[in-house]
């Protein structure tokens, strides 16, 4: 009895509401996890600070409309089995299979977040190309004037041999689309924001 009575005092652990994305829920666990994972995959040292948890519920959020996008236009996601290569890649960064457990370890993450947002970050990739690329076109002249200002920043490092307009057109057509895509996303994640309603249930959030 004094057992049972005693598992009854104890607290119970609940992951709460932090913020809803229209009928979307993000939870303070997601929040955390999306912290652990971000400074693991870019070998950063841990920090679970507010300034951290902020830049991670943004990225939820975003991930949230993305989502729905998703829904609304009936994307079909890839299969997990995608980000397998990805995986593969990142454990390639320790000397061995221990060594790679022990720094999950050290970032309180597991095999199956890890590779939940590995897949994630493949699908995001391809959604975007998918959603925003067909409509950018990159015009002659602003190959050009990228080319102009390669020109006079190698002219004052003193690059030899310079490469020229045509050799550098495909990198810089690459990059030009590139900064597009990402300028229209930034514009459409503007517009969604105001199409959905986002409540923050953690006040120290926004």
């Amino acid at each position: 009895m004094l057992v049972f009575s005693a598992r009854l005092l104890q607290p119970e652990i609940i992951d709460r509401i932090a913020i809803s994305v229209g009928n979307q829920v993000i939870t303070e666990r997601q929040i955390d996890e999306d912290v652990r994972l971000t400074a693991f995959l870019n070998e950063e040292k841990l920090n679970l600070d507010l300034a951290a948890r902020k830049k991670a519920a943004s990225r939820l959020v975003e991930q949230a409309l993305i989502h729905r996008e998703m829904e609304l236009s009936r994307y079909p996601l890839p299969g997990m089995s995608e980000a397998q290569k990805s995986l593969e890649k990142l454990a390639e960064r320790y000397a061995n299979e221990a060594a790679y457990r022990k720094a999950l370890e050290a970032y309180g993450i597991d095999d199956a977040a890890l590779r939940q947002r590995l897949w994630w970050q493949e699908t995001f990739l391809r959604f975007i190309e998918y959603r925003f690329r067909p409509g950018i076109l990159i015009q002659d002249a602003d190959v050009q004037a990228y080319y102009s200002r390669e020109l006079a920043k190698w002219k004052r490092e003193g690059v030899e041999p310079i490469p020229s307009l045509e050799d550098s057109r495909a990198r810089i057509e690459q990059t030009l689309t590139e900064q597009r895509i990402d300028q229209e996303l930034e514009r459409w994640l503007s517009e969604a924001r105001k199409q959905v309603t986002i409540r923050y249930r953690d006040e120290d959030l926004p």
